[in-house]
C-alpha cells in the first residue's frame, strides 16, 4: 500500500515499501501548508520537479536535517551539491531504479529558474516524475501546460496522476480534462491551485467535468489517500 497525502499546492508525502519522501516541499511560506518543516523527521528521498521558489520550498533545509536524496535534473542538483547536500541527478525521459522502485522524469512545459540573491539563475529543464511503489504508478506533473506528450503515459497504467489545474502559470481545469483523457488514471488528484488569487479556481468544477474519464479525488491539505 502507498500512502499519498497532500500538503497544499503542490507538495505531497509518499510513503510505501523503502519510500519516505517529499515532492516539491513548498512549506513555509506556503499559504495552504498543512505542515511545518518540523513534522518531517525521517525521510530518504525528496523530489523537485523543477527551480521555482513554491516548489524547491525547503528542500535544501530538509535534506541537510533528514538526509534525504534529492532527486532532480542535472543543473538543480549541481546547484543543491554546492551545499554539500546528497542528490541523484535525472533528466527528461530518463529512468533509475532506486531501491523502492522505478523513477522516470516525464516532460513539463514550464520554466525552471532559480532565484539566488534576487537575480535568476538558470535551472534546467522542468519536468515531472512517474514513481512506481509498492505495485503502484503515481505520476506528479510538475508544473505544466497541456502536452501532447501526455499521451504516452496511456500505456503505462498511472494508478494516480496528481495534476495541476490552477491555470495562469500551468494547465487550467479545461486543459486538465484534457490530459486525464490522455493519460486515462485509475485516480485524480487536483493541485496547484486557490494558493494564491492568481490560481484560484473550484476543484468541484474539475471534478464534475472530469469524474466520467477517472475517479476525483479532492484533497484538502493534510488529507490523504491510501492505493
Amino acid at each position: 500500500m502507498v500512502r499519498i497525502k497532500y500538503l497544499g499546492h503542490s507538495a505531497f508525502y509518499i510513503e510505501g515499501k523503502g519510500i519516505k519522501a517529499l515532492i516539491d516541499p513548498f512549506l513555509t511560506g506556503n499559504p495552504s501548508a498543512c505542515c511545518g518543516t518540523e513534522d518531517f523527521n525521517v525521510l530518504n528521498f525528496i523530489f523537485v520537479t523543477h527551480g521555482h521558489g513554491d516548489h524547491i520550498g525547503d528542500t535544501p533545509y530538509l535534506a541537510k536535517k533528514t538526509g534525504a536524496t534529492i532527486v532532480a535534473n542535472y543543473e538543480l542538483c549541481h546547484l543543491f551539491q554546492k551545499d554539500e547536500l546528497v542528490c541523484h541527478p535525472m533528466h527528461l525521459g530518463g529512468t533509475f531504479s532506486f531501491p523502492f522502485g522505478r523513477v522516470k522524469m516525464t516532460p513539463a512545459i514550464h520554466g525552471s529558474d532559480v532565484e539566488v540573491e534576487g537575480k535568476l539563475m538558470p535551472g534546467g529543464n522542468p519536468g515531472g516524475f512517474l514513481l512506481e511503489v509498492d505495485g503502484k504508478k503515481i505520476y506528479h506533473a510538475g508544473d505544466t501546460g497541456l502536452t501532447y506528450d501526455m499521451c504516452l503515459l496511456e500505456e503505462d497504467k498511472v494508478d494516480v496522476a496528481l495534476i495541476p489545474i490552477g491555470g495562469n502559470f500551468t494547465m487550467d481545469i479545461a486543459d486538465a480534462i484534457r490530459s486525464v483523457k490522455m493519460i486515462k488514471p485509475a485516480m485524480v488528484i487536483p493541485m496547484h491551485y486557490n494558493t494564491f488569487d492568481i490560481i484560484k479556481c473550484n476543484p468541484e468544477e474539475f471534478r464534475k467535468l472530469a469524474e466520467e474519464f477517472s475517479d476525483i479525488r479532492i484533497l484538502k491539505p493534510g488529507e490523504e489517500v491510501v492505493v
